[in-house]
């Protein structure tokens, strides 16, 4: 009988090389075709982000091809959102030798480690039962020895799968983060994304929690995917390799196998909702809820002294209202989705799990045909105690296997839910991609006018009409050396709005020219299309290259860094060191603006302050200044940027601006700052305008004959009250006789 034991545990073994042989090559093979898709695509298509020259960007915003999916369909598990997919792992793995696919690979060797480790971990659980019903204390003593050796391995390859999938986030995340910054931060992205285009409400919510969102699904999808299908390859393999070795049919469990599965599968997609929808929209209010919040820190001071913290108060729990309802809204269906999951994988399950383990032990011969006629003659004339003994073993490890392939087979059909949700993220990150693609390429779409609008053909631009459908963008921007000429130059706002239908002016070299105006007349319009923020729709604009414009708005903005880096803006210390520049020139600028006084009382060049706060209204205007100093561009767009700045010190300022050969393009209501100008460009509010010389003592005349005109008719509506109250004490008629005066 110890013979015939010996034989058997021999084939066994034999049967176990063998398999390790086989589900090696199926992992090898299993592998080739994971990773062959994958480097195919590399070698094929260029690299998103190869190119680190001027034009990288523009280079790779045209592979996102046409925009005709960025808002038409709703997110789902479709083509579309397999194409967008697609279009964003080309980012994420820019070659075949990148650290993201070496992360990958690590990732799923550590991910193939850990399911033949399951395999192993469930025989020693059978070996163990076996010993433990033979009352075999030396072999279980081995055996648990065994077990707790092989724990070491486990639990590190557990820790790394987690380890390697937080890093293969994080370079997804890096790799997102480099591209869209690139994109956001290149030909006024930034500007037009929040300004002209009405698409992304929120950019810094997409810049930030959703590319967070989809890089950690992309790398959790993929560890929840990878491993579940290669445990159901090998543990399938193994349970049926083991139940052929002792001569059991696998037809009936496979049947049943594959009955379950596929009528759970079919039963929950026809029961899932859509979580991609609800995702998405669950993100937009997360956005809105932060774009409030923003606004409220932004604007502070303004809400603080209107007393308006009621008002937004009511604002914000209108946001989180809306943003709790949609996430009831999830969980609730969430909560029926769980409950039918659950019943199906596990109790369902389990009862099909302890028939197909319990029909191949009770129909097992202990050999298979391909024995030999010894081998089967030990196993039928083996000893009930030592079949009872294997048959435990068996059943335990079986139970083990069945319960991995279930627990695997579980989390591939749960992992559809997972995919609906990341097709939600996926469909904002293309989103804000296709936007920036748009935005760059000068393709707006307006607030509340989303949808595809044919322009209306003939339309004539008028002055107070809106244009209606997408703005075509006609006019043509020329660089020159000298000079600034406005040929049919419409200013129109993003919305559509026309300020001024047609726009003729011609600023020569040495002309120095005020703008003047209403409210709303298209002053600081006019600068924001000769600055290149708005586009040219009609026309034809020459103008002087970006680098010899310098605009200096009314409320100068204030970076992160020291005093000298607020004098340099948008220099870098590098930059000045090329061009030259020391601090004893910028002393001078200082000295110029009055400003020489900051290098002392904050501390030196090298300060680090919070600047917008520290500096005075009139102290960050007069360094406004001086960085038009600095930069010594040749025209400067002046738009009140002096408004906060005493008569005398902002007249010295001009005049050095002057005398530095700088053009003046001012927008000023301070007549004393007439006599720095030339020519004189005035709006009247109607879309009409009037450029003509400047004659500061013609023109401050007239202002003061104006102004003594008002103080005069200031006093008439009293004249006229005291006398209506004369002719009722008198008794008199309120209007003169005819004839008198």
């Amino acid at each position: 009988m110890p013979t015939a034991t010996a034989k058997v545990a021999a084939r066994l073994a034999q049967g176990v090389t063998a398999k390790r042989a086989a589900v090696a090559l199926l992992v090898a093979a299993y592998g080739a075709k994971k990773l062959y898709p994958v480097l195919r695509r590399q070698w094929a298509a260029s690299d998103l982000g190869a190119g680190r020259g001027p034009g990288a960007g523009g280079e790779a915003l045209g592979k996102w091809g046409p925009a005709d999916d960025a808002t038409a369909s709703p997110p789902g598990v479709n083509r579309v959102f397999f194409v967008r997919l697609l279009r964003l792992l080309r980012m994420l793995f820019p070659g075949p030798l990148c650290r993201e696919t070496g992360l990958l690979a690590l990732h799923s060797a550590a991910l193939a480690s850990r399911t033949f480790l399951s395999v192993y971990v469930a025989q020693l659980d059978g070996r163990l039962a076996r010993c433990i019903v033979r009352k075999n204390p030396r072999d279980f003593t081995w055996q648990l020895v065994q077990w707790l050796l092989i724990a070491l391995p486990a639990t590190f390859v557990n820790s790394a799968i987690r380890y390697l999938e937080g890093q293969l986030s994080l370079a997804f995340r890096g790799r997102l983060v480099d591209h869209a910054y690139r994109f956001y931060f290149e030909g006024q992205t930034y500007y037009r994304v929040s300004n002209m285009d009405g698409r992304l409400r929120n950019p810094d919510q997409s810049l930030t929690e959703d590319m967070v969102a989809f890089a950690s699904s992309v790398a959790h999808l993929y560890s929840n995917l990878t491993k579940p299908v290669l445990d159901l390859i090998v543990t399938s393999y193994t349970l049926v390799s083991s139940a052929r070795s002792k001569g059991a049919g696998t037809a009936w469990p496979s049947l049943i196998a594959g009955l379950v599965v596929c009528v759970t599968a079919k039963v929950l997609r026809s029961c899932s909702p859509k979580f991609g929808q609800l995702v998405a929209e669950e993100a937009r209010r997360k956005g809105e809820l932060r774009y409030m919040h923003s606004r409220v820190v932004a604007n502070s001071e303004e809400i603080a002294f209107y007393g308006g913290h009621k008002v937004e108060l009511s604002l914000l729990q209108k946001c989180y209202r809306e943003l709790a309802s949609q996430i009831n809204v999830l969980l609730l269906e969430r909560l029926w989705y769980v409950m039918l999951e659950q019943f199906l994988m596990k109790y369902v399950w389990s009862a099909a799990g302890l028939v197909m383990v319990a029909v191949p032990i009770i129909t097992a011969t202990g050999y298979s045909e391909s024995d030999t006629e010894a081998v089967k003659q030990a196993a039928q004339e083996m000893e009930e105690k030592e079949l009872v003994s294997m048959r435990t073993e068996a059943f335990t490890t079986a139970r083990s296997l069945l319960n991995a392939a279930a627990d695997a087979t579980e989390r591939v059909i749960s992992s559809y839910k997972e995919v609906t949700e990341l097709a939600g993220y996926t469909a904002r990150v293309h989103a804000m991609f296709q936007v920036f693609q748009d935005v760059k390429r000068c393709n707006f779409r307006r607030p509340g006018e989303l949808e595809d609008k044919a322009p209306r053909a003939g339309a004539a631009m008028k002055h107070g009409v809106r244009v209606e459908g997408p703005l075509q963008i006609k006019g043509r921007v020329v660089d020159v050396e000298q000079g600034i000429i406005c040929e049919n130059i419409p200013i129109i706002t993003p919305t559509g709005d026309v300020v001024v239908s047609s726009l003729n002016i011609r600023v020569e070299e040495g002309m120095h020219l005020l703008i003047t105006g209403p409210n709303g007349c298209g002053k600081s319009s006019l600068f924001r299309i000769l600055g290149g923020l708005w586009p040219t729709y009609e026309g034809v604009l020459y103008k002087p290259p970006p680098h010899r414009m310098f605009y200096i708005p009314q409320r100068p903005y204030m970076s992160v860094g020291t005093l000298q880096d607020q004098v340099i803006y948008p220099d870098t210390a590098e930059d000045m060191a090329r061009k030259g520049q020391t601090t004893a020139d910028l002393e001078r600028i200082l000295d110029i603006v009055h400003l020489n006084y900051l290098v002392q009382r904050e501390g030196g060049w090298d300060a680090v302050s919070d600047w917008k706060d520290v500096l005075s209204g009139g102290e960050k205007q007069r360094m406004g200044m001086a960085r038009m100093f600095y930069h010594r561009p040749k025209y400067a767009l002046l738009d009140e940027c002096t408004s906060a700045v005493s008569i005398d010190v902002e007249g010295k300022i001009f005049q050095a601006a002057k005398d530095a050969g700088i053009a003046l393009l001012s927008i000023t209501h301070r007549p004393s700052l007439w006599k720095y100008h030339t020519h004189l460009l005035q709006f009247d509010g109607e879309g009409g305008w009037h450029f003509e010389k400047l004659d500061p003592a013609a023109r401050l005349s007239l202002r003061e004959e104006k102004q003594r005109l008002e103080q005069q008719l200031a006093g008439v509506p009293e004249m006229q009250q005291r006398f209506s109250e004369l002719c009722q004490i008198l008794g008199e008629g309120t209007a003169p006789e005819a004839g008198q005066v």
